[in-house]
């Protein structure tokens, strides 16, 4: 999995990241703001297993976060 922007940020000045592209379609950003909330908030997935899935993907996309 490539971890190289395809596109640039459209903040000025700032490296591009997912919050960077998702601002050329500020809908869309919206919306992915939504769902990731609704993902954090809900008890459908317990916690560890939320914890773990954002470990797993860092460590594929290579996140420093």
């Amino acid at each position: 999995m490539s971890t190289s922007p395809r596109i640039e940020s459209a903040i000025p000045g700032r490296s591009p990241d997912l919050a960077g592209a998702l601002m050329h379609a500020p809908r869309l950003a919206a919306g992915f703001a939504a769902l990731y909330a609704e993902y954090w908030q809900s008890e459908v997935t317990d916690l560890p297993l939320k914890e773990m899935t954002r470990i797993r993907n860092a460590r594929i996309t290579d996140c420093g976060y």
